[in-house]
């Protein structure tokens, strides 16, 4: 395996070969997706969503720590809102907003 720099953040620096070992019906699944081709591209960022959750978990838990638990009452109300906003029309597939380039 070819050593990495501390240097680069996730998500940078160059591609390196590395062996892991997957569950068949997970390979199947990626395959199935992308292809042979693309496999390399799904899993890196697989891996680097879940880094960034990683990273998320931790910074609410460090302010949690800081400034108390979150109240069951804005739980659900983010939880509202979050549904709202995943259900929005211009945010379900096939819609035109997707395509739409910036200026």
């Amino acid at each position: 395996m070819t050593a990495l720099r501390d240097e680069y953040p996730p998500g940078d620096g160059p591609a390196a070969k590395v062996s892991v070992s997957l569950r068949a019906g997970n390979i199947r699944a990626v395959k199935e997706r992308v292809g042979s081709r693309g496999f390399s591209a799904y899993v890196d960022a697989a891996v680097e969503r879940q880094i960034e959750r990683d990273l998320l978990e931790e910074a609410l838990l460090v302010n949690e720590e800081e400034a108390g638990v979150i109240s069951q009452e804005i739980k659900d109300e983010a939880a509202s809102l979050f549904r709202e906003v995943k259900s929005a029309p211009e945010l379900q597939g096939g819609s035109a907003w997707h395509a739409r380039k910036a200026d």
